[in-house]
């Protein structure tokens, strides 16, 4: 199975990548998780995303706050798959982040999930992968179903609530 590749522009970025590697894990999907910084570390991102296809990478995943320039660049040195997740700061609670994430030029995609969104980037991560792996497909596949099964059974109790 390829790997997931979580790429954080700060440490600060931690418990939203966490939250994608709980899915992964809880998948079955192998990841490498590393902190490469668009402005303070170009090089090194560069470098990793350059090697990242032969290293068995199938998706990317950046995480970058502020500026949240990181999937960009990171997109910009492959053909791999590139989910963006934008996350909160400070400053604007996260919309410069989901701004510069979701701008890209034309010719260089990503995907862009919600502020924060690291456990939909998984799943989207998961979903690209399972295009060619039926088992993964039929875990993402019972999932859901698990999820719709606890929704329907708090739907049946609430009457009792209210």
């Amino acid at each position: 199975m390829k790997k997931v590749g979580l790429i954080m522009g700060s440490d600060s970025d931690l418990p939203i990548v966490q939250k994608a590697a709980s899915v992964l894990k809880e998948l079955g999907i192998p990841y490498e998780a590393h902190v490469y910084s668009a402005h303070r570390t170009p090089a090194e991102a560069r470098d990793w995303t350059l090697a990242a296809r032969d290293e068995g990478f199938g998706v990317i995943i950046a995480f970058a706050g502020m500026a949240a320039h990181l999937a960009g660049a990171i997109a910009a040195n492959t053909t791999l798959p590139v989910i963006g997740v934008p996350c909160k700061s400070a400053a604007l609670d996260g919309m410069d982040a989901l701004l510069s994430t979701v701008m890209m030029p034309s010719g260089i995609p990503v995907a862009t999930v919600a502020i924060d969104g690291g456990k939909n980037a998984a799943l989207l991560a998961a979903e690209i992968l399972a295009l060619s792996d039926e088992e993964l497909a039929q875990a993402l596949i019972a999932r859901r179903e698990a999820e719709s099964a606890a929704v329907l059974k708090k739907d049946s109790g609430i009457a009792d609530r209210l």
